[in-house]
């Protein structure tokens, strides 16, 4: 199913049936959705080296909501990864928020998720340090995720780290115990205290209810390549691929997803409205970065980041994948782009030039 063409279909329900909750970033994100690959989102020229044929192509939208959208920039995300990975074994940790505070979360998405990141980034970095665990400088990348596998507004953190870290004093690599990292219940609680800091930090009142045992999952994922290539599908393109939604009948979607617990497919079927707004209420904040590397990860650690991998036997051969580039539909040759243009100027360019009357000088 297109989604577009969903949005099309159900945007009037939806903004009768949500209008105290639509914001204008989830009316931008339809609008954007709705242009991608038309003519709206504007077009591109290109020309074929080989038979010199000219093609007109509509652009994306460019969106990070949209499914069909920035594909090139999740492989280029999972490159960048890929060169970043030690020889070692990887650990993958979930820190969760309860549901007590989702609503909180709802209300201050920008506040709230900063506030996820700085508690978990200082409670990894803390447990990282602590002599009687690694004793090291340790390096991890975290992504953001809002959705549950059933598209339900589900805030979470999810870190993938190398076992082991730098001695600060000796200078030494220090590889974590086996398959075994940190514990998740110290891992929550010292979280718990963190992440009510900084939302207090930040203006907001915690609510009155809220659990005192919360949940970080801490599991051994192999080398981690695995791992990076999961977190990839879900940076770029919104929280749902097309393939999964797999129709609509009388008003109703009906869409997939993996069950977690059990790894079952399901489906599920909701009126068109209800289906929109699973996906648009996962809509980030402009200019929120979802993905952040932090210590030895960290992009101003690059050269001791080199200087480990050399240390430790790593081959880096970065090979960046290309942008696909249009096909020409004569001869099939590469085409090279010739210019963007937007509507406008798709049109006056394309507007055939005036005839002049018989008997007229030019």
């Amino acid at each position: 199913m297109d989604l577009a063409a969903l949005i099309s279909k159900f945007r009037a329900s939806l903004q009768i049936q949500y209008a105290d909750k639509l914001l204008p970033s989830h009316r931008r994100a339809m609008d954007a959705m709705t242009r991608c690959r038309t003519p709206a989102a504007g077009e591109v020229l290109t020309r074929c080296d080989d038979c010199d044929r000219t093609q007109w192509h509509p652009c994306s939208c460019g969106h990070r909501s949209c499914p069909k959208c920035q594909n090139h920039d999740a492989t280029a995300w999972l490159d960048r990864q890929r060169d970043k990975l030690l020889p070692t074994q990887y650990f993958l940790l979930t820190f969760t928020l309860p549901a007590e505070l989702r609503a909180l979360a709802w209300r201050h998405q920008r506040k709230v998720y900063d506030a996820m990141f700085a508690a978990a980034s200082q409670t990894l970095k803390e447990f990282g340090l602590d002599p009687k665990r690694l004793g090291s400088d340790i390096g991890f990348t975290m992504v953001f995720h809002s959705h549950s596998r059933r598209l339900t507004y589900h805030p979470h953190l999810h870190v993938i780290v190398p076992g082991g870290g730098v001695d600060p004093e000796a200078k030494l690599w220090r590889r974590a115990r086996g398959k075994y990292l940190f514990p998740g219940e110290t891992l929550a609680a010292v979280f718990r205290g963190k992440l009510y800091h900084e939302i207090e930090d930040r203006g907001l009142d915690m609510p009155t209810h809220v659990p005192t045992e919360w949940v970080v999952d801490c599991r051994h994922v192999g080398r981690g390549e695995k791992t990076l290539e999961y977190l990839s599908r879900y940076l770029y393109r919104g929280v749902i691929r097309e393939a999964n939604i797999l129709f609509e009948k009388d008003g109703q979607v009906t869409f997939r997803y993996t069950d977690w617990q059990s790894k079952v497919t399901r489906t599920e079927t909701l009126p068109g409205a209800d289906f929109l707004w699973r996906i648009l209420q996962h809509v980030l904040p402009k200019g929120f970065h979802r993905v952040r590397d932090y210590g030895l990860l960290h992009h101003t650690a690059r050269k001791k980041l080199r200087l480990i991998q050399y240390l430790m036997g790593v081959k880096i051969q970065s090979n960046p994948s290309k942008r696909p580039c249009y096909a020409c539909s004569k001869c099939g040759g590469a085409m090279k782009t010739l210019g963007f243009f937007r509507p406008e100027e798709v049109v006056r360019i394309r507007a055939p030039i005036p005839r002049q009357p018989e008997g007229l000088a030019c």
